[in-house]
């Protein structure tokens, strides 16, 4: 089959293969949101007349068909066809005759990839965002539950100051509730419509910019059509930075809970079900999904950098590079979103060790307690310090569990229900309706 660039000669074959790459299996991602850019598209051309009102219906119906192919996961790229945009416009030719190419009257294949590319990250950014909720919800009901259970807590790995579950659960929580902002911001930024300027530099055609941007559900656009082609590789950064965040706090929380589980912690216990055991060891039962959790999110951390690296030294303009990046980038939600919800699952079925502190190795761990109270009944501080570390030295320091913080905050006081409103709040900010809604209109017809 002829691409849609191709003129009166062949492309050589390696070359052919080495241009394409992965993308004809990339494009896969976005099938169904090409056909949706598409169905956006020839609308806003019916309404100027490019399109006549006879073509549109026809058009329209037979988009719906191949939407609801590739929402099955039965769209295929045929051998010999570049790429989605050209599988799905001779899809409409094979049943609507020339009628199917004019479609493309207006656009760019530039202008194309960047709005699937668009709708494709808005839908995933969605579903992170519940799965970022969904964990955070595990979290707090864990720190509630786990409230009055003290733990030790360390600086330099060392036994430092009391802890509780509580606090270490809702610390977690808190995290990604300013995690959530950096989605938020990384939505509202993909959520601006790219589609008209076209190669970068626009269109003599009359287009009508601000249908297509309502029929799609974005917010508004990416107005000038110079900076629309140079949002190739930023978006993707810019989101992939967001993700980053996220992983930032599972990776960290997944540590914590692989050392807390060992049998020289034995600060929680993970359910049986979720570990793996040895090949010669009989007794192990090994924190693999913490472990994975760990290393994938490690992973998606290095995302924004690989991102960069691709784009950093690109003038103004559409470049083939940029290609490459839907390969670092497309596949890393799913990995977000399996991390999100394997934590999840644990989080929900971990269990906590009540008796930690029987332990007299935790003693010292009291001694700030102490210090404060000597200071608060009149001793000051640095004599209370030093009374305080010349009996533990000394082996003659008793420690006193009765405990009692009340600032915000702190294990007596652990504001997790101010978390939770701040969490709903920064939720509220993304208007997930409006997208659904569009969305809804545009392939039910």
């Amino acid at each position: 089959m002829n691409k849609l660039w191709e003129k009166d000669f062949e492309v050589n074959k390696e070359i052919e293969r080495f241009t394409v790459g992965r993308d004809r299996e990339l494009d896969l991602y976005l099938a169904k949101y090409d056909v949706m850019g598409s169905m956006a598209h020839i609308t806003m051309l019916e309404s100027i007349g490019l399109l006549e009102a006879d073509e549109l219906g026809p058009l329209l119906a037979e988009l719906r068909n191949i939407y609801r192919l590739a929402e099955q996961g039965q769209f295929v790229i045929e051998d010999g066809v570049e790429d989605v945009h050209s599988q799905v416009e001779l899809m409409l030719t094979r049943k609507l005759g020339d009628m199917g190419k004019k479609i493309h009257s207006g656009r760019s294949r530039n202008d194309q990839v960047l709005v699937d590319l668009k709708l494709f990250t808005r839908h995933e950014l969605m579903e992170v965002v519940e799965g970022v909720k969904s964990l955070f919800d595990e979290l707090q009901q864990q720190s509630e539950r786990y409230r009055d259970v003290l733990m030790p807590g360390y600086t330099h790995l060392q036994i430092a100051m009391p802890s509780s579950f509580g606090l270490w659960f809702g610390a977690y929580a808190e995290s990604l509730a300013d995690d959530m902002l950096f989605l938020q911001a990384a939505y509202r930024m993909t959520n601006r419509n790219p589609l008209g300027s076209a190669a970068g530099y626009g269109s003599s055609f009359p287009l009508n910019r601000t249908l297509t941007t309502q029929l799609l559900g974005f917010d508004t656009m990416d107005y000038n059509v110079v900076y629309a082609q140079m949002g190739r590789g930023k978006m993707e950064r810019n989101v992939a930075f967001a993700l980053a965040t996220v992983a930032g706090t599972v990776a960290k929380m997944a540590f914590d809970a692989c050392l807390f589980n060992s049998q020289n912690f034995n600060f929680v216990k993970l359910p049986k079900e979720c570990t793996t055991g040895s090949s010669i060891m009989p007794h192990k039962k090994n924190p693999d999904v913490f472990e994975l959790i760990r290393a994938k999110c490690n992973k998606l951390q290095s995302l924004p950098q690989q991102i960069m690296l691709i784009m950093n030294n690109l003038p103004v303009g559409y470049f083939r590079d940029l290609q490459i990046i839907k390969e670092v980038f497309l596949p890393a939600f799913e990995e977000m979103k399996d991390c999100l919800q394997m934590a999840a699952y644990i989080i929900n079925k971990m269990t906590v060790n009540e008796h930690i502190l029987d332990n007299a190795l935790y003693d010292p761990m009291f001694s700030v307690e102490e210090v404060n109270r000597l200071a608060a009944a009149g001793m000051p501080f640095r004599d209370a310090y030093k009374k305080v570390g010349l009996e533990i030295e000394a082996g003659t320091f008793c420690a006193d569990r009765n405990i009692h913080h009340t600032h915000e905050g702190s294990m007596g006081n652990l504001c997790n229900e101010q978390v939770a409103a701040l969490m709903q709040e920064t939720l509220c900010g993304f208007h997930f309706e409006q997208v659904t809604e569009a969305e809804r209109k545009l392939v039910e017809g």
